[in-house]
């Protein structure tokens, strides 16, 4: 049996790489990932836990300052909710006799800051998690019901317009921030300062004394996603990564950031991406990670997600939801982010194992499946449509769950992108890999198939 455009071969990567007629496909510049990544950020330097101080030190939801990255040689400092099972008057764990929690790293995307309700939501999970406002803000404070003790506000955060600039902020979170300031000064570009303080969160939570630093985690929503990429890349401390909607090759395709790097200087415009764009620093994860992800996501498409997740080299899963809403709310929801991470640091029960998809000549197809929980459910869905991602109509097809593996019909010729999702008992839903096709290009189903075995 021979696969269909498996994820990892060179004609996977032909089809991306060449030809496609649809202008808003990929381009056919010369491939930015294949030669070594730079060296941008210092694990050992950034290893020891920053200086820090608490701002509110009592509150179920604790508030903190720790040592930022410099900017321009001057110091900076960022701002952090801290919450633990401890903080929110919970018994110290059971499952290890250091009586610690495992931690996460929580990472806000564009426009977003550090968020009470995210740490709050892993806290009541059983870790112990920090978000830190990466724009040089502190967002307000919770403030908690006198009876209950629950937190009434703010909601996600408050909105911009109530958010305090630190006296010692760093890089606001703007395109300018982002983009424009490639070149020169290195201490001024945003990604630089995003990745290093992340990493120093991450150093700061692993000091605490109710945190076992062998049992964290990461993840991140759209831009912090992006930076959750980076920070995977570089940090092998961690044990679990999940971006969601962020990947690389923001400079190709549909991303609506890559009209903002292509305004770059031609040669800016590649320093950008050799520093900056995850497809240059993903080859280097060690890093256990899932990708999250919708069909019709205008920021961070299928195909720079599809190449994104080919490039790590290590264990990796991914999760495509059909019309996933694009938020930070959205980004933070989905049960198989606990799930995922909870394996890698809790012992916690394994996410279904798919394999590739497996296609025959007569247009049958299969797939092998572990899961410790029986799959309840299984669909294909592909689109035929052209033109934008974010627009196109996508079909859903049942497929056949026997046992440990799946079987379904091919999508049809005209088809051009698919990929099969299983659902298990416990509601928990996980991807293939995204297939893509193109009449002109090798390795389509009528020059690779063969007879699929039932």
């Amino acid at each position: 049996m021979s696969r269909l455009l498996p994820a990892s071969s060179s004609v996977y990567l032909a089809l991306l790489l060449g030809s496609i007629s649809d202008p808003t496909s990929f381009s056919a510049e010369p491939d930015e990932t294949s030669s070594p990544a730079p060296q941008i950020w210092d694990l050992e330097s950034l290893s020891p836990p920053p200086k820090f101080s608490w701002v509110d030190e009592e509150s179920p939801i604790r508030s903190l300052l720790y040592e930022g990255e410099p900017l321009r040689g001057e110091p900076t400092e960022v701002f952090a909710f801290y919450a633990s099972p401890l903080t929110l008057g919970k018994d110290p764990p059971s499952e290890n006799p250091k009586k610690s929690f495992p931690a996460v790293v929580l990472v806000h995307g564009g426009g977003g800051t550090a968020f009470a309700e995210w740490v709050e939501l892993w806290a009541n999970r059983g870790y112990a998690a920090i978000a830190m406002d990466l724009s040089g803000h502190r967002p307000p404070a919770p403030t908690f019901h006198p009876d209950s003790g629950k937190r009434v506000s703010p909601a996600k955060g408050g909105n911009r317009g109530s958010r305090t600039r630190l006296e010692k902020g760093g890089l606001d979170q703007g395109h300018p921030e982002k983009f424009g300031s490639i070149g020169g000064d290195v201490s001024d570009d945003w990604p630089l300062h995003a990745v290093a303080n992340v990493i120093r969160a991450h150093s700061l939570i692993r000091s605490f004394p109710e945190v076992d630093p062998e049992r964290t985690a990461i993840t991140g929503i759209s831009w912090g996603g992006y930076t959750t990429c980076l920070v995977a890349s570089v940090d092998h401390r961690f044990r679990a990564a999940v971006p969601v909607y962020g990947c690389g090759f923001l400079y190709e395709g549909e991303s609506v950031q890559k009209k903002s790097i292509d305004a770059l200087e031609p040669d800016l415009r590649s320093e950008w991406i050799r520093r900056y764009d995850p497809s240059r620093h993903l080859p280097q994860c060690r890093v256990p990670i899932l990708f999250v992800n919708g069909t019709h996501d205008i920021h961070y498409p299928l195909d720079s997600y599809q190449r994104s997740f080919d490039l790590v080299p290590g264990e990796k899963s991914i999760r495509i939801e059909p019309r996933m809403r694009h938020s930070h709310p959205a980004g933070w929801a989905p049960r198989e982010i606990g799930d995922f991470i909870d394996q890698h640091c809790r012992d916690g029960m394994p996410l279904p194992e798919i394999g590739n998809p497996e296609v025959g000549a007569d247009g049958k197809g299969q797939l092998s499946i572990l899961n410790q929980v029986p799959i309840a459910s299984a669909t294909l869905h592909f689109t035929e449509e052209e033109g934008l991602r974010s627009k196109r109509k996508w079909t859903a097809q049942e497929a056949e769950v026997r046992g440990d593996s799946l079987h379904f019909s091919a999508p049809p010729n005209t088809a051009n992108t698919w990929f099969l999702t299983v659902t298990d008992r416990e509601g928990r839903l996980l991807s293939t890999s995204i297939q893509f096709e193109d009449d002109e290009a090798p390795g389509t189903r009528a020059e690779v198939g063969v007879p699929a075995q039932n």
